[in-house]
């Protein structure tokens, strides 16, 4: 028998997920994302991703600007659902709305939990140099993504990972695990497993300070926070004044005073090893290559970028 769902969601990464729901045979009762925002002062109106898709497939939408209202308690007990699937709403769910009868809250969180709770699992996870990471599906509870969980799948993390491909990768590995889920709560088979609190970490929301590169650190970490922070916010540094967008860099071993520019290769020296620059982006400008960036730029072999 198929589920009443009402699904919660905003940014690009929920929408692979809302696909796979609505391709199946569960029924999606009625999609709610956060407000459409106003662009170029007043212009034009910017829908979320997960908007434009349900416009795009008679989905009903809401997008309320709070959820603590008796308006939108009394619209969800009214609809009824079986369950209510939340990936990356943006909004925290009301202690009320938990606490209806006969309706499952679950969420898709991009980490093994307990490991990762919070705004950015996926940044920090890289950041920290972390072999795997993976999906798991929990019950929603007034504490941040500390409920049981369910299900969990696992992806590995490589040098070639980065934000964007590896949230890509875990927004479809949730489209496959989100339908595995159902079937289980369909049946009433689950088992939600509490977490271990003691193992749990935090994934603060990144801060534009982040973005700035610290050559203090170890070569290795600083790629790994340029994998972390692309495509937004970036990492960069200043070279005699022009601010450059860093957007794929290698660890070689070479070394030198932290932030001083090595070779013509654009090496630049950490605390351990350096980093070889292949690609950047000049503020206002498309990213290129270091190959192109050198045909109207001279480096300064020993100057210390900042």
């Amino acid at each position: 028998m198929a589920l009443k769902i009402i699904f919660m969601g905003t940014p690009e990464f929920s929408v692979p997920i809302l696909k796979s729901i609505h391709n199946s045979k569960h029924n999606i009762l009625q999609v709610y994302t956060q407000p459409p925002k106003r662009k170029n002062r007043g212009q034009s109106i910017n829908l979320t991703p997960i908007h434009k898709f349900s416009n795009e497939n008679s989905i009903r939408v809401r997008c309320p600007d709070k959820l603590s209202t008796d308006e939108e308690f009394n619209n969800l007990k009214q609809k009824k659902p079986d369950v209510v699937v939340v990936v990356a709403y943006g909004k925290l769910i009301p202690s009320k709305f938990l606490n209806m009868k006969n309706i499952k809250f679950i969420n898709i969180h991009a980490s093994l939990l307990p490991k990762w709770r919070g705004a950015a699992p996926i940044q920090r996870s890289i950041m920290n140099l972390d072999k795997e990471t993976g999906i798991s599906i929990m019950k929603i509870i007034p504490k941040l993504d500390a409920g049981p969980v369910m299900m969990k799948s696992k992806v590995k993390i490589t040098k070639n990972s980065n934000l964007e491909n590896l949230s890509k990768e875990l927004s479809i590995l949730g489209a496959y695990t989100i339908l595995e889920s159902l079937d289980v709560i369909e049946r009433n088979s689950e088992n939600f497993i509490d977490q271990v609190e003691k193992d749990a970490t935090y994934a603060k929301k990144i801060d534009k300070k982040e973005s700035k590169i610290d050559w203090s650190i170890e070569a290795k970490k600083v790629v790994a926070k340029i994998n972390a922070l692309y495509p937004n916010p970036g990492s960069w540094f200043e070279y005699k004044g022009s601010r450059l967008k860093v957007i794929k860099a290698i660890e070689v071993e070479e070394k030198g005073r932290p932030g001083q520019i090595l070779n013509t290769k654009f090496t630049i020296a950490c605390s351990q090893n350096a980093i070889q620059v292949l690609q950047l982006q000049k503020e206002g400008k498309k990213s290129m290559s270091v190959g192109e960036y050198l045909k109207g730029n001279i480096l300064e072999i020993g100057y210390n970028v900042s």
